[in-house]
């Protein structure tokens, strides 16, 4: 088992709110879902993360690095957070890990698909730092928290051209259903891989059912009698506009660097909301990775 670490694996959701960061990219992805998943962040879906594609053999990657990411969608608080994955892939397809989840992905010719069981985490409303990571903001005081659900993930790629991918996926609550749902689409294009550095740009957008954009970017009456903030009741669409550069470096068959750089757009009724202090934000990180 000494097949290397690709981006597939490496490049969501990040951040227990789950902010955002495609074949090479899938790594890069994957790697922002587990920066957003364990420094609560942001509230976004993964971005263009194409299914990869199941091993010849059985691999276990083990990485770690740091990532600049935000408090939550819409904050003007950069936090920077350390990264920690972890990530078991079985040749039938199953794998399971701090960046997928636990579930199973295939393909058939130019198509591929991966369903998985994972989590989204809470968005609390105090400020909490420890260890590194941080949630919650002073801007969310009276909020109340967001808790956390066990979400359902299931994503459609397909290869148009040998380095251009599309992809559609959702991220569907199996608990705290009123949290709601995200939708997305996203495209990502290698522009160079030479057998030991791969460069990819990915674009991608997310939308989101009434309840999740009322849940993440809403303020019911309630929550405006105790912060301050106007009532804002978003519709369901289109929230959020993004693209990333990501670039990888094996050093062995083991052995790899990744890093990313990239900006969040919100749109719609998310860039309306009274919580929402800066529209664009940047995300980025740098991770090293081992393969066996």
């Amino acid at each position: 088992m000494t097949e290397s670490l690709n981006s597939e694996l490496f490049l969501r959701h990040v951040l227990p709110r789950a902010a955002a960061l495609a074949a090479a990219l899938t790594c890069l992805s994957l790697f922002s879902c587990a920066v957003r998943a364990q420094t609560a962040a942001s509230t976004a879906a993964p971005a263009a993360t194409p299914p990869k594609a199941p091993p010849a053999e059985s691999t276990f990657t083990i990485g770690g690095g740091a990532a600049v990411t935000t408090r939550y969608a819409g904050s003007d608080e950069t936090l920077v957070a350390p990264l920690v994955a972890a990530e078991y892939t079985h040749p039938s397809g199953f794998f399971i890990g701090t960046l997928r989840g636990a579930g199973y992905g295939g393909g058939l010719g130019p198509v591929s698909y991966s369903a998985a069981i994972s989590y989204r985490g809470p968005r609390y409303e105090k400020k909490k730092d420890g260890a590194g990571f941080g949630s919650g903001s002073k801007y969310l005081n009276g909020m109340g928290d967001v808790k956390g659900s066990v979400t359902g993930h299931f994503s459609v790629g397909y290869s148009v051209l040998p380095w251009l991918d599309l992809q559609v996926h959702t991220e569907q609550p199996l608990t705290k259903r009123e949290n709601g749902a995200v939708y997305g689409l996203g495209v990502s294009a290698k522009l160079l891989d030479d057998g030991k550095d791969t460069w990819v740009l990915s674009a991608g957008a997310n939308a989101g059912d009434a309840k999740y954009l009322q849940t993440y970017h809403g303020v019911t009456a309630a929550q405006a009698a105790r912060t301050g903030y106007a009532v804002f009741t978003p519709k369901s669409g289109f929230y959020q506009v993004e693209a990333s550069a990501s670039w990888q470096h094996k050093f062995s068959k083991n052995w790899s660097v990744l890093g990313s750089v990239g900006a969040q757009h919100l749109v719609g009724d998310a860039a309306k909301s009274p919580l929402t202090r800066r529209k664009t934000t940047p995300v980025a990180y740098v991770a090293a990775g081992y393969t066996f």
